[in-house]
This record gives structure tokens, C-alpha cells and sequence, in this order.
């Protein structure tokens, strides 16, 4: 027997082994085969396989009788080395299987097996970054020792971290502030230079945007923010705001929903931090530098909030909700930024819309953000809210699929 078709047998024989739950079968193939093979024909793994064998009774209802020995065989699966989160044939994770057939047990394995694995990368996303840096400090020290050994003068004991130029502003780059007219019609043929996801957040800022009664659009009319997040915004602004004449913070302005909501808790002092000159034309069109309490940042965060924080500003609420920037700008946020300009007393919040395209990935990034806010120092209290139903007409790629929408409150640590 050639190696390939003995793969192929083991591969079936393990698909077969863990959708019988026959958990002394499938240890004795793992010895010899991957946790992660694929069947043809369906995509699924030998995950998809343990939880898609609990089936549907003839009446309809989940086989929760069989719940148990599928744990079993979903623990060895992950104990060597099983993904969390494969996709199916049908688009599904062994998440997304479990969810549906009502096995809450099981569920419940895969989604800490998904925050076991997205803390250990960002562990070495961590790491990685780290040896990068040392990296461009020994180039950086060999630069100086070079140019001190021609001075006359030995500092090669000193290290010193390269400082990073910030990316240059759309401004800069020669972008025009370019704001699309309400009710533009839309085609439903993608452009040529249609982008599904932003790889930058610089690319993002020098693009242009598009307005409509409802809907915030990016060039290739993909939603940027929709009017069905009102009561969510409106949601976030009380929990923030608890009293009146407050001092909050809102970064990334959007389509101002956010912060309306905040000026009708008569805030003190109402800071906007937003980077895109096609919102900041939209901002002042509708008088928002005019409004008294507000002051306008025009600029990256990442840019503007140090010099806050320098200038000894102090804030009782602040609220993020950007657009093309990753969960790990969210995290330098809350780890660097907010702690310095958050009165012990405050409160800090965020669009939570992390993994919000499935309900598995929703709650295992739940459960990774509170984790690394804890390790921030913050505590976060939850509150489910139902989603509306949502219209998408007029947009290409829905941005939202799930049923419920959890906002999170975070404070300081008592």
C-alpha cells in the first residue's frame, strides 16, 4: 500500500471512529494521523464528524443522549491539537454544528478550546513582535557604535528602541476629502477595484466614503455603520454616562450616532477623535465643530491620545468604534491609552462587534477580550441586547450575524 491511499485510509477511519464516539479507535489513529483531516466530500474534520453524529430524532429534536460520549471524543480531538474553528463544506465550524443541534456541553468545549487558542496566539503574535524589535535595536546599536567609534565615544552598552513614524495622514497623501451624495445609486456588480477587507488602516483613510439616509459606506459600498446600531449607541452612551456633565471621549465618529447620544447627557466636555477626512467634512457640514463642549481631534488615535494623556487631560467615559483597524489596535488601546487618560472613577466602552459574523467565533472573542481587559486592569459587565432586524439592501458584505449584540461596560478594578 502506497503512502497516500494509506493516509486516505487512516483519515476515513478516523472520521468514522469519532462520528461512532469509539474514543479508543480514534486515539489509536491520532498516533498516526492528524486530529485536523478533511472529508472530501463534506469538509468536515473529525470535530465536525463527533458533533454532526449527535443527529436529529425523528421528532425533530436533538439526540442529547448522545451529548456525553461526543464531549469524550471532542476532548481527545482537542487534546491533540483539533482547530476550533475549520470550516465545513456548508461554511460551518464544529462550533457552529453544535450551536444548532442545542448541545450546549459541547459548545461550551469548543468556544474555551477558541479562547485557549487565540490567547496562545496572541502570545506569540507578542513574542514575534518583541524579537522584531530587538532585532532593530542590535541593527540600531551597531549604527551608533559605528558613528561613536568615529565620534571617539563608547556607548555600546546603552539600548534604545526605535522610535516609529507614524503613518503619514490622508491628508498628507494627497487625498481629497471625497463624501458621496445621499441616495447615490448602487451598483450590485463589484467594482474592478472592489475591496472586501482592508489590509490598512492607512489605506482606509485615504479612500473615499459615501453617505445615504441609513448607511455610512466605504468606496466599494461596503457598510461602515448603519442606523440599526442607534438604540446599541444610544445603549452605550447611559451606561458611559451615568449623571450629566460628565467628561467623555468618542474615537471614530462615523455617522455621529454615538455621539448625538452622548450630547443629550449634557456632557462637560465631549471629545471626538476621528481620522478620515471624508467624516470630518461630513462632521463640520453638520456643525459638530460649532457645538459648544465639543472639540474635534482631527487624526489617528494612536497619534492623538498621547499627547492627551501628556497634556494631563482626564476623562470620565470613553467610547471606541473604528473602522478597519484589528482586535490588537483595541487592545494597545485599553492597555496603553485608556488607563492614562480614564479617571479612576470611569468608564470605558467599545463597539463589540469582535467575531460577529458567526455566534461561536462572537463568544469566544466575548470571552478573549474580557480576559485581556482583566489582565488591564479593568472589569467588564455585560448586557445582551437583541438585534434588530437588518436590512442590507444597497450593501455588499453584511458585517453582522448574530442574534443578539453584547455590550460591554469596563471599569477600573475596585
Amino acid at each position: 500500500m502506497d503512502s497516500d491511499t494509506e493516509e486516505k485510509l487512516l483519515a476515513v477511519s478516523l472520521l468514522s471512529a469519532a462520528a461512532r464516539h469509539d474514543n479508543v479507535a480514534v486515539k489509536n489513529l491520532l498516533r498516526n494521523t492528524s486530529a485536523n483531516v478533511q472529508d472530501a466530500e463534506t469538509g468536515y474534520t473529525p470535530l465536525h464528524a463527533a458533533i454532526a453524529s449527535c443527529g436529529v430524532d425523528e421528532d425533530g429534536t436533538t439526540a442529547l443522549s448522545r451529548e456525553a460520549a461526543a464531549e469524550e471524543t471532542v476532548k481527545i480531538l482537542f487534546d491533540n491539537g483539533a482547530i476550533w474553528n475549520d470550516l465545513d463544506k456548508n461554511d460551518e465550524t464544529p462550533g457552529c454544528i453544535a450551536y444548532r443541534l442545542g448541545l450546549k456541553n459541547v459548545y461550551r468545549l469548543v468556544v474555551d478550546a477558541g479562547v485557549r487558542a487565540e490567547l496562545l496566539l496572541s502570545k506569540l503574535d507578542g513574542i514575534k513582535a518583541l524579537e522584531v524589535e530587538d532585532e532593530e535595536d542590535e541593527d540600531e546599536n551597531e549604527e551608533e557604535d559605528e558613528e561613536n567609534a568615529v565620534d571617539g565615544t563608547d556607548e555600546s552598552g546603552a539600548r534604545k528602541r526605535q522610535k516609529l513614524e507614524p503613518e503619514a495622514p490622508a491628508e498628507a497623501a494627497g487625498a481629497e476629502p471625497k463624501v458621496g451624495l445621499a441616495n447615490d445609486p448602487v451598483s450590485t456588480e463589484p467594482p474592478e477595484d472592489y475591496i472586501d477587507h482592508w489590509d490598512s488602516n492607512a489605506d482606509y483613510l485615504r479612500s473615499s466614503l459615501r453617505y445615504t439616509d441609513t448607511t455610512l459606506l466605504d468606496s466599494s459600498s461596503n457598510a461602515v455603520m448603519m442606523d440599526w446600531e442607534t438604540d446599541i449607541m444610544g445603549r452605550h452612551a447611559e451606561g458611559l454616562l451615568p449623571t450629566k456633565g460628565l467628561r467623555a471621549m468618542n474615537i471614530g465618529h462615523g455617522m455621529g450616532i454615538v455621539d448625538t447620544k452622548i450630547q443629550t447627557h449634557s456632557p462637560l466636555e465631549h471629545h471626538i477623535v476621528e481620522a478620515h477626512p471624508a467624516v470630518l467634512a461630513h462632521m463640520k457640514k453638520n456643525g459638530w465643530d460649532k457645538k459648544p463642549g465639543v472639540t474635534i481631534h482631527e487624526g489617528r488615535w494612536q497619534d492623538v491620545l498621547p499627547k492627551l494623556i501628556e497634556q494631563g487631560v482626564v476623562l470620565d467615559a470613553i467610547y471606541y468604534d473604528t473602522f478597519a483597524e484589528d482586535y490588537k489596535d483595541l487592545k494597545y488601546l485599553f492597555e496603553e491609552c485608556v488607563i492614562g487618560l480614564l479617571d479612576p472613577s470611569g468608564r470605558f466602552g467599545f463597539y463589540n462587534g469582535l467575531g460577529a459574523d458567526r455566534r461561536v467565533c462572537y463568544d469566544v472573542y466575548k470571552d478573549v477580550v474580557e480576559i485581556d481587559l482583566l489582565e488591564a486592569g479593568f472589569q467588564t459587565e455585560w448586557e445582551d441586547l437583541p438585534v434588530p432586524q437588518i436590512e442590507w439592501e444597497g450593501v455588499r458584505r453584511p458585517y453582522w450575524n448574530v442574534d443578539v449584540y453584547r455590550l460591554p461596560l469596563c471599569k477600573f478594578v475596585d
